[in-house]
């Protein structure tokens, strides 16, 4: 299963709420979560059909700002 991380800006339940839908259109093997604590929002998507794009597209579908969290190795050799 690969997980994905992503900054955004899903800062408080109710934007978790208005996320939650286009999220939930995700693949069915998807499982998601934000951070709200985190200064950065993290939202971490984990399943095995889900893509970085798709997962950008249903953010800013939602009204979100998005930004895929590179990895240390993804930063490194990209």
């Amino acid at each position: 299963m690969k997980t994905l991380k992503f900054k955004t800006n899903i800062n408080c339940s109710n934007c978790v709420a208005t996320a939650k839908p286009y999220l939930d259109a995700l693949p069915d093997d998807t499982n998601w979560n934000v951070d709200t604590t985190n200064p950065e929002k993290i939202l971490t998507v984990q399943g095995e059909a889900v893509s970085a794009a798709e997962v950008v597209e249903k953010v800013k579908q939602a009204g979100f700002k998005i930004e895929e969290q590179k990895s240390l190795f993804g930063k490194l050799f990209s």
